[in-house]
């Protein structure tokens, strides 16, 4: 059977991805993104918007093109969700 990802999981996919190591000063562009967190362009767009709106992630615009980065409060939001899965799969439960 196959299993759908939450709307919270595909935000942490895409704050892991704009998380990378091999991500340059300014961030990651969109193609990384799209690949990375495995969504379509017109979906990522508005999660983007939203994760920027509340300061999850910083965007930098570098002429044509868009860079992402993680905030501190994006990395927050990764560390917490983190306990909160550990928590949950130690009662035998999915996140």
């Amino acid at each position: 059977m196959q299993t759908y990802r939450s709307q919270v999981k595909i935000v942490v996919d895409v704050l892991t991805s704009a998380n990378a190591p091999d991500a340059d000063a300014e961030g990651v562009g969109i193609t990384h993104l799209l690949r990375r967190a495995n969504l379509s362009y017109t979906r990522l767009l508005g999660i983007l918007s939203r994760l920027v709106d509340h300061g999850l992630l910083n965007e930098t615009n570098l002429g044509k093109t868009q860079k992402y980065r993680i905030s501190d409060k994006g990395l927050k939001f990764l560390q917490a969700y983190g306990e909160f899965e550990e928590f949950t799969e130690s009662f035998g439960l999915r996140v």
